[in-house]
């Protein structure tokens, strides 16, 4: 799931404000925020508050939701307007997120927006927030892998009893949790600022809300940057079959990078050796969890954060090497509490990533399909392939009709910006090359052999001064071919010193400088199974 939600304390109900003619029943009725000082030791200046809107924009002055907001207030005296930011999701909390990307832009360039976090609806501090089986991936699940049909009835089982459990406890809301109403809500943010137009910058699933919002409202787009790319054309269940295979070729260039530091770790200089032990540890793991924590379902989830971000790999390597070389289980406990555990505000990212992606658009619902197709991927791909299918099971037993995804294609809107990794394993580089096209004035800016998830804003200087320049001025590279400019990745990290994982990988705290890109914060606000 995405980022570990943040709280923030100080958040107040918008005053509301006077009718405006021009509103529908697809709008919300703009209401003014009222902003607080809620600043923290990291972000200083930020500042939150709040806007409530329809829960069904249909009956817009029926039952009405909370959105919480964050701000860090322009100080320029050349002012362009509100940036929304998203770290992606679905479920993902963005109040953070706007000190991090105020605080990461060129100064100069920061000063002249007000730049805005939101947590969408149903997500940490918005309210309602959902919460529909707290403990729902308490360790130690049952294997990944349905090798026996009692593993895949066990499996089977959890993802029908979280589905049921978020329809008997927000059967009033499931309908309204997704991504048009998502969207809606953003408009209706833009409204409570007193934007005629909105800037938009957006990572992972955050680039899906961007496309639809400016299919939607394509009169309201100012900037829009797109970052990590998801392809509109797989939403949801295709996507998540390809990402199978691209996070599978993350983990053999991750053992590869293990085997080249064989001085170090221990593990072998041939990367499919590498990989073997791997797969013996993890083995090993589902007949005799690591401290009573660690099967085989729980190290697939602590390892494939290192999929989306390779500054996880030096701490990944390391409780890998202890566990294989010295029967140290402490390293890898640590990894999973640090990288994988799940806590109350993953519990809801969890619950809105389900409710989103399952109302989105149409998955199976016959059980035999998912098992035919992630059984043909494993054969392939197995690194995920099958931990990503318990993720998005309940999907096949939904409560909620599903809708059918948005056509994002769109000629109507200024410059565009899209950045996309070639490796990228979270969001597949195709979705950057078929966005560009969709956008018909939109420049894909590739970062040439990245494997990270999220490019921009984390240390790499060649992007960063395109995202600059056109949050500056609204210039976009305009090139030949499929990419408009191509920026050469970040080198890969260098072992560090003996240090296991933890939380500091997912709140940002400082990590050793030998692994630091730039890329340690925000990789922690974009969290993971985006």
């Amino acid at each position: 799931m995405c980022g570990a939600a943040v709280v923030l304390a100080g958040t107040v109900t918008a005053v509301p404000a006077e009718a405006t003619p021009s509103l529908t029943t697809a709008t919300a009725q703009a209401a003014k925020v009222s902003w607080k000082k809620c600043g923290t030791d990291d972000y200083p200046t930020l500042q939150c508050g709040s806007v409530k809107v329809p829960l069904d924009y249909a009956k817009p002055k029926g039952r009405q939701i909370t959105l919480a907001l964050s701000r860090v207030p322009h100080t320029a005296k050349k002012y362009q307007g509100p940036l929304l930011v998203n770290p992606g999701g679905p479920g993902g909390s963005g109040l953070t997120l706007a000190g991090f990307v105020a605080g990461s832009l060129p100064k100069a360039v920061a000063a002249q927006y007000d730049v805005i976090g939101f947590d969408p609806r149903g997500v940490g501090e918005s309210k309602p927030a959902l919460d529909c089986k707290p403990g729902y991936f308490n360790p130690v699940r049952p294997d990944s892998v349905p090798s026996t049909p009692a593993i895949e009835k066990a499996n089977l089982e959890r993802a029908k009893s979280f589905a049921a459990a978020c329809g008997r406890k927000y059967a009033d809301v499931l309908p309204y949790i997704n991504t048009i109403n998502a969207v809606k809500d953003m408009d209706s943010i833009r409204k409570s600022l007193g934007a005629k137009k909105i800037n938009y910058f957006g990572y992972s699933y955050g680039t899906y809300l961007g496309q639809v919002y400016a299919k939607l409202f394509p009169g309201q787009v100012r900037r829009l940057v797109l970052d990590s790319i998801v392809d509109p054309d797989g939403v949801w269940y295709d996507a998540n079959i390809s990402q199978d295979y691209a996070f599978d070729a993350r983990q053999k260039a991750f053992m590869a990078w293990i085997a080249k530091y064989d001085s170090t770790y221990k593990l072998g200089t041939d990367p499919a050796k590498v990989g073997a032990k791997w797969y013996a540890m993890r083995a090993a793991l589902a007949k005799n969890p690591a401290g009573g924590k660690v099967g085989a379902s729980e190290l697939e989830d602590t390892f494939i954060p290192g999929g989306y971000y390779n500054g996880y790999w030096p701490s990944l390597a390391q409780a890998f090497a202890a566990y294989v070389n010295h029967k140290d289980t402490a390293p890898l406990v640590k990894a999973y509490e640090g990288m994988a555990a799940i806590d109350a505000s993953g519990d809801n990212g969890y619950s809105v990533y389900t409710a989103v992606q399952c109302r989105d658009a149409a998955w199976p619902r016959d059980w035999n399909q998912w098992r035919k197709d992630n059984w043909a991927v494993y054969e392939k791909a197995p690194f995920m392939a099958w931990n990503n299918a318990w993720y998005n099971a309940p999907c096949a037993f939904w409560p909620t009709k599903q809708l059918k995804p948005v056509n994002v294609a769109n000629s109507k809107l200024p410059p565009v910006l899209l950045f996309q990794a070639t490796n990228d394993a979270a969001t597949p580089y195709q979705g950057g090359v078929t966005v560009h096209r969709l956008l018909k004035h939109s420049s894909l800016v590739v970062e040439q052999g990245g494997g990270n998830h999220g490019i921009s804003l984390s240390g790499n200087a060649c992007l960063d001064k395109y995202l600059a320049k056109y949050l500056t001025d609204g210039t976009v590279p305009r090139g030949h071919g499929t990419a408009d400019a191509v920026c050469q990745k970040l080198p890969d990290p260098k072992p560090q010193a003996a240090q296991p994982a933890t939380a500091a990988a997912l709140t940002g705290a400082s990590t050793p400088a030998a692994t630091v890109q730039g890329g340690d914060t925000l990789h922690g606000l974009i969290g993971f199974r985006n």
